[in-house]
């Protein structure tokens, strides 16, 4: 925005300064002059003890040396007000010289003020975290836009070459690439769909209402039952009415993703899934926790990362394209909630989710 020029913040406060101790300085040689006036006569008297001045000889005495001290005054109202603004200001300063390298595309300099704590160090010290989320956010969102490259590029690679191969040799095209071409671009549809919903999680753009989470709960597991009966995977599903607000649609996606995930990886045969759903110190509770392979703490603390997945990243059948827990993470923080992943002693995982609970 262009802006018409003005006078910097630091010839405002010494004009201020100055101006401030020129008002007290006439208020205080005001004082003096009418504390004088009530001593003094209206004109000059002749005593035995002496000769006494009238007031005009005391305006005479008094007015030159009151004018050079507020001239002085002035003076030093400059001078003082101006070293002082000076070091008031230079905090403001390097705050400025951040904000300018940050938005220049320098998301790694930190002002790291000195000194005890007051209104600049606060302002600096939360200048600072911004800048740190801030740079956290955008090398996520680095690797996530390299992830989803990588992730987008091997279904269309592998549609390519069959694509290829059929126009090579029209012989060629039979039930089996058929097949083939309609799994891979299922799988490519599946990853955009993720996209999708994770952006729209983001951007938080979606209504809100009065939601039940274990209906939630109850509609993702008659859902997922044919996979999970398929896979040998048993679901336990218990709970009590569990009312939060948010979206609907968002919602049963964070509660099918967490089922799904459950199922997936599980244990080859006779897995278990619990899913359990209540309210507790007013907050709406899920959660789902699985059977399955011995996971190490370090290794959960990234699986909300994109594309993360617990075990090997091979694309078997129902596996997923790796955003499961990513777009669970979001759609939380959108509705305000929070996300707790933790391994079981025993194997698995168990996943905990918190939301905002209404009454």
């Amino acid at each position: 925005m262009d802006r018409a020029p003005g006078l910097s913040v630091r010839l405002k406060l010494t004009l201020s300064y100055a101006g401030f101790l020129m008002v007290a300085g006439v208020l205080l040689l005001a004082v003096v002059w009418l504390f004088l006036l009530r001593y003094v006569p209206a004109s000059a008297i002749e005593t035995p003890l002496g000769f006494i001045p009238g007031r005009d000889d005391l305006i005479r005495a008094f007015a030159p040396p009151a004018a050079w001290a507020l001239f002085f005054l002035l003076l030093f109202g400059l001078l003082g007000g101006w070293i002082l603004a000076g070091r008031m200001l230079a905090p403001l300063t390097r705050i400025t010289d951040a904000t300018r390298r940050a938005a220049n595309g320098s998301l790694s300099y930190r002002i790291e003020l000195e000194g005890r704590n007051d209104e600049f160090r606060e302002l600096a010290d939360s200048f600072d975290a911004m800048l740190a989320r801030l740079e956290a956010q955008v090398a996520e969102q680095q690797r996530f836009a390299a992830n989803a490259s990588h992730e987008l590029r091997t279904p269309l690679a592998i549609t390519q070459t069959l694509l290829e191969v059929a126009r090579n040799d029209p012989n060629s095209v039979t039930p089996e690439l058929i097949e083939r071409l309609h799994t891979v671009n299922a799988r490519a549809i599946n990853l955009t769909e993720a996209l999708l919903v994770l952006s729209r999680a983001d951007r938080r753009s979606f209504t809100r209402d009065d939601v039940d989470l274990s209906l939630l709960a109850d509609e993702s597991t008659e859902t997922l039952l044919p996979l999970a009966e398929q896979r040998g995977v048993t679901i336990e599903n218990a709970g009590n009415v569990t009312p939060t607000v948010g979206s609907r649609a968002l919602l049963l996606q964070l509660t099918t993703n967490l089922v799904h995930n459950a199922i997936v990886h599980n244990l080859p045969e006779h897995g278990t899934v619990w899913i359990n759903t209540n309210v507790r110190d007013s907050r709406a509770v899920l959660t789902v926790e699985n059977t399955g392979a011995k996971l190490t703490p370090g290794l959960v603390a990234t699986l909300t990362e994109p594309f993360q997945r617990g075990t090997e990243r091979i694309h078997t059948d129902g596996a997923g394209v790796g955003l499961g827990l990513a777009i669970v993470k979001s759609i939380t923080d959108a509705h305000g909630g929070t996300l707790a992943l933790e391994p079981r002693a025993a194997g698995g995982i168990r996943v905990t989710v918190e939301l905002p609970a209404v009454a």
